[in-house]
C-alpha cells in the first residue's frame, strides 16, 4: 500500500503556516520584485561583498560557490558559457515575509538577456562570481524534471503559490538549448490544484502554449509578460538580447486567445528614461489592445551589483541622466518616496483610462488531487490508499 503523504484525503485539514501576505505572483508586489529569488544562503538578507576569486583556491569555496566552481562546461555560444549545476531541489522555499509566496522556481542561475538594470545580478555573488558575469555564465540546473516531480509530491507545498522566474528568465536563450523550464512544466501538468505564475520577457513562452493550456485547465496559472517600453531602440539598449516589445505583446494576445490568464509587468520604470506620461500611456494602451487583463508597475530598485553596471551604462549612453541616478541610488536602492508615489498615481490613472486591473484576481482555493490516487482509480482500485 502506498504511504506517500500526497495520498491523504481532505488536504484542507492539513496544518498551515501562520498567516502571511496573500500569495499570488511575484511581480505584482514591489518588495517582491526588489528582494530577489529567495535562493540565498540560510539566515542572510543581503549579498556578501564580492570576493576576489583569483586568489582563493577552489578547495576553500563552500555551498553554492563550490558547486558552481566544479560545474562542468556544457556549451559555449554567442560569447556565453553554459554550465551544468547540480542542485538538491527545484522548488526553493522562501522564508522572507517581504514576498507574498512561499515557493520559487528558477531553472537557471544567470540570464543571457543582459538587462542593464537587472536587480538579480547579486545572486551570482553567492557563487563568488562578479555581477558582470550574470549574462555570460549561465548555470543550468541538472535533473530539473525528476527533481520537480519529487518536489511537487511533497505535502508542504499544498495550497502554496509557486512563482517561476523570480530572478532569471525561464525562457531565456538557454531554454532553447537545455529545456529545463519545459521539463518542469511537464511535471506540473500531471498535478491538479496547483497555483503557479510564470514571469518572462520572451515570446518563446509560446512554444509551450499547449502545456500551459493543460496546466491552466487543472490548476491556477497566470503569465506575467514584462514590457518596460514600447520604444524598440531604447528597449534594445536596455535589454540587449530580449525579444522586441511588439513580439512580447503578440505573445500576450496568443496566450489570451488560448484562454490563459495573462497580464503585463511594466517593471522596472526607469526615471527620465521610460517614465514619461506619453510613453507609459503607449505601453498601457498597447497592453490593453493585446488583451492583457492587468498591468503591474514598479520603479527600478538598484542593488550595489546592479548599480555599478547600470551607472557605467548611463555614463556611456545617457550621460545627462547619470548625475540624477547617482544622487538617488548611491546611498540606497530606492528612488525618493515622492517620486515613487507620483509614478504609482500616474500608472493608476492609466489603468482606469484603459480599464485594466493592477493584478490578477485571486482564484478560489482548489483541492489538491494526487496523480497517484487518480491512477489507482483508473486501474480499478476502489479503496483509498493511505
Amino acid at each position: 500500500m502506498a504511504t506517500s503523504p500526497i495520498l491523504r484525503p481532505n488536504p484542507a485539514t492539513l496544518r498551515r503556516r501562520p498567516a502571511r501576505a496573500k500569495q499570488t505572483s511575484l511581480t505584482l508586489f514591489p518588495t517582491a520584485a526588489r528582494h530577489g529569488n529567495c535562493e540565498l544562503p540560510s539566515g542572510t538578507s543581503a549579498p556578501p561583498p564580492v570576493p576576489d576569486r583569483s586568489r582563493k583556491p577552489a578547495t576553500e569555496l563552500v555551498g553554492i560557490a563550490r558547486l558552481a566552481a566544479s560545474s562542468p562546461l556544457a556549451e559555449a555560444k554567442r560569447g556565453t558559457k553554459y554550465f551544468l549545476l547540480p542542485v538538491k531541489s527545484i522548488l526553493n522555499e522562501c522564508h522572507s515575509e517581504r514576498v507574498p509566496f512561499r515557493w520559487t522556481v528558477n531553472p537557471y542561475r544567470g540570464c543571457e538577456f543582459g538587462c542593464k538594470y537587472c536587480y538579480a545580478r547579486y545572486t551570482h555573488e553567492y557563487m563568488e562570481l562578479d555581477g558582470a558575469d550574470f549574462e555570460s555564465k549561465i548555470y543550468v540546473k541538472q535533473d530539473a524534471g525528476p527533481l520537480a516531480q519529487r518536489d511537487l509530491g511533497r505535502e508542504k507545498i499544498w495550497g502554496e503559490h509557486i512563482a517561476i522566474g523570480t530572478a532569471t528568465d525561464p525562457y531565456q536563450p538557454a531554454e532553447l538549448e537545455f529545456g529545463a523550464t519545459r521539463t518542469i512544466l511537464e511535471k506540473m501538468v500531471e498535478r491538479e490544484g496547483l497555483s503557479i505564475s510564470i514571469t518572462t520577457k520572451s515570446n518563446q513562452v509560446m512554444r509551450d502554449i499547449e502545456l500551459l493550456r493543460r496546466i491552466s485547465a487543472r490548476s491556477s496559472l497566470t503569465i506575467h509578460m514584462t514590457v518596460t517600453t514600447m520604444r524598440t531602440r531604447l528597449a534594445r539598449l536596455l535589454e540587449p538580447r530580449a525579444p522586441r516589445p511588439d513580439l512580447r505583446l503578440a505573445a500576450v494576445r496568443e496566450l489570451r486567445d488560448a484562454g490563459i490568464n495573462v497580464g503585463v509587468n511594466a517593471m522596472p520604470i526607469l526615471p527620465k528614461l521610460t517614465d514619461r506620461e506619453e510613453d507609459l500611456d503607449a505601453l498601457v494602451r498597447a497592453s490593453r489592445d493585446a488583451g492583457a487583463q492587468w498591468i503591474a508597475a514598479n520603479v527600478v530598485f538598484l542593488m550595489p551589483a546592479s548599480l555599478k553596471l547600470f551607472m557605467a551604462f548611463l555614463e556611456e549612453k545617457f550621460p545627462k541622466r547619470a548625475k540624477q541616478y547617482r544622487d538617488w541610488f548611491s546611498s540606497h536602492g530606492n528612488a525618493p518616496e515622492n517620486y515613487r508615489k507620483e509614478i504609482a498615481e500616474r500608472v493608476e490613472r492609466l489603468r482606469r483610462k484603459y480599464g485594466l486591473g493592477s493584478r490578477p484576481e485571486r482564484p478560489e482555493a482548489q483541492s489538491w488531487h494526487s496523480p497517484q490516487l487518480q491512477l489507482a482509480w483508473e486501474n480499478g482500485e476502489q479503496t483509498c490508499q493511505r
